[in-house]
């Protein structure tokens, strides 16, 4: 890149204190305050995210952010970070991951970021890049390139329409992309779908609701059930134990147990279905802050006036039964059932997502209740 003088004072600090964390967070939001669909996560809950102490992801991945300022300002952020369970796509390959990616539209400021984030990689033996993941395939995934024109729902990232541009000029390219469907009330299951089920469902299969009072037990029933569902799906890394605690605990004070179905075959747990309310709808007005009011909105919205819409970010059916009739209809199953409960409460739209443009069968069943594509976030790779 030639020389340009506004650039000399342009440059990269890893993240060590909890001063230039602080920083790291809040940067995003400045950076997007024109935006009118941009949402700033709760700083408290950003703050778990990113901290090791709070987050069990650190148990089993190494982990480097950083900030890059010019003139005493910071301009951007990266991520970079490499997951030890993550397994490798092809032999004699080693992955590493970049996220958190933000950034003003400057492509120097991109590039001293990248730049550091893949020196940070090519040190530890990494030999690609790819991303992003904030921080793991199993939280905040992929970058948005298509369909800037309404806010993310829960756990779903934004980014500005020059981001995608941007990071293509450091080199990166395509690797996956991964869809999120919009639904309403009018839509519904296929008519034959229909059919089958007003049929009852056959012995042996039984659709029950979370119980509460199990609850542990559940998130982890639920979670042995996606480790096997989408084993065989790309990036698919496996959830341990302790980040299935911290997942239990995040998602306790906002899951509506009537939304949440788990289906069984034979007596063994097969399938489950989430609907989660969309919490960014109710934290919309609170700019990251739960207090000193910020707390009580947030809790009388959630709990008490509710908010109308949802999204289903976890669905799968154990691959010992997707191949039977009884298995493959599972989805359909749930879907109804979890979908009209949500639509009796107030619910009136959801999103499925995300969904890999590859797996053909899910992108199927979205297709099949009503859903339309209306966001494409990508995840990007780079040979270092």
């Amino acid at each position: 890149m030639p020389f340009d003088s506004t650039n000399a004072d342009l440059s990269v600090i890893p993240v060590k204190t909890p001063a230039e964390l602080k920083r790291f967070i809040a940067l995003p939001a400045r950076l997007n305050a024109k935006d009118p669909n941009w949402i700033t996560p709760l700083f408290m809950e950003r703050t778990d995210a990113l901290t090791p102490k709070t987050n069990p992801f650190f148990d089993h991945a190494e982990v480097q952010l950083f900030l890059a300022t010019r003139g005493g300002r910071d301009v951007g952020r990266i991520s970079a970070q490499i997951d030890q369970l993550t397994p490798q796509p092809t032999e004699g390959r080693l992955d590493g991951h970049f996220g958190m990616i933000a950034a003003e539209d400057d492509p120097a400021v991109f590039n001293v970021l990248f730049r550091a984030a893949e020196d940070w990689l090519r040190a530890r033996g990494r030999t690609h890049a790819v991303g992003p993941f904030n921080l793991s395939i199993n939280e905040e995934v992929g970058l948005l390139v298509w369909g800037f024109d309404t806010p993310p729902m829960v756990l779903m990232g934004h980014d500005p329409v020059y981001a995608g541009p941007r990071v293509e000029e450091q080199g990166y390219a395509k690797a996956q992309d991964l869809f999120a469907y919009k639904a309403d009330e009018t839509g519904d299951i296929p008519e034959i779908a229909q059919r089958r089920v007003k049929r009852g469902l056959p012995s042996g299969v039984v659709l029950r609701q979370l119980d509460m009072s199990r609850y542990d037990q559940e998130v982890q029933t639920l979670t042995e059930i996606l480790n096997d569902a989408w084993s065989d799906n790309w990036g698919f890394t496996p959830t341990t134990e302790a980040e299935t605690r911290q997942l239990a605990k995040s998602l306790k004070q906002v899951i509506d147990q009537r939304l949440v179905w788990f289906s069984e075959i034979d007596g063994e747990a097969a399938g489950v279905v989430v609907f989660l309310p969309n919490v960014n709808e109710a934290i919309a007005d609170l700019k990251g802050k739960l207090l000193p009011f910020g707390w009580a909105k947030l809790l009388w919205r959630l709990k008490v006036k509710g908010v109308k819409s949802a999204r289903i970010p976890l669905m799968g059916v154990k691959k010992k039964f997707q191949t039977s009739q009884r298995g493959r209809m599972l989805p359909f199953w749930m879907m109804k059932a979890s979908r009209d409960m949500a639509m009796s409460l107030g619910y009136n739209r959801y999103e499925i997502s995300w969904v890999l443009e590859a797996n053909k069968a899910m992108t199927h069943i979205a297709e099949n209740v009503g859903g339309t594509h209306y966001k494409t976030y990508r995840v990007y790779e780079k040979a270092l």
